[in-house]
């Protein structure tokens, strides 16, 4: 399913969406299928809302490079209005993928492009903090299936290392509609 060496994508986030938690998500169910990879977050001072970035480092051997991700192969973007806020051409390489939490396909000057309304299925779902709909599972299981990541059974498991009970059930149910979705 893999069959490369060393795969890098940039997760573009606001606080409290769940973009670190995301990349964590996605390194767990990649090494739950036998590959290497590492989740980075950069913090700084964010708050709740500001733009966040977390990396995701992903080989079918062990990884020696701990830098920061500078092109990466694919960008999930948590929220349309980010790329409102981000000169585009410079956070996203041309011939990137960029998966974006949107109910239509925003155009992004020839890159791939890739939907899915995680915000619509976080309300639909209460996956509600503090009034903002925290979208993390459903777009961590988008990007596992744009970016051939893990597969969705996968995604499923790691879900169980950072969720119990209900939570879980709901994050399941958020990851298996966003897997169907996406588009």
């Amino acid at each position: 399913m893999f069959g490369c060496l060393l795969r890098e994508l940039l997760i573009l986030s606001r606080g409290g969406q769940g973009g670190v938690t995301a990349s964590r998500i996605l390194a767990s169910a990649a090494a739950l299928e036998g590959r290497w990879a590492q989740a980075i977050p950069e913090f700084g001072a964010e708050r709740r809302g500001a733009i966040v970035r977390s990396y995701l480092r992903l080989s079918d051997r062990r990884i020696l490079r701990h830098s920061s991700v500078r092109r990466p192969e694919g960008v999930v973007v948590f929220s349309s209005r980010i790329l409102e806020l981000i000169d585009v051409d410079k956070v996203i390489p041309l011939d990137s993928t960029v998966l974006v939490n949107s109910p239509v396909r925003p155009r992004l000057g020839g890159r791939v492009v890739y939907s899915v309304d995680a915000t619509g299925i976080a309300l639909k779902l209460g996956l509600v903090i503090a009034g903002w709909p925290v979208v993390n599972t459903a777009m961590a299981s988008a990007a596992a299936r744009v970016f051939n990541i893990a597969s969705l059974d996968s995604i499923v498991g790691a879900l169980g290392e950072y969720f119990r009970g209900k939570l879980l059930e709901v994050n399941v149910e958020a990851a298996k509609i966003a897997w169907g979705e996406v588009a």
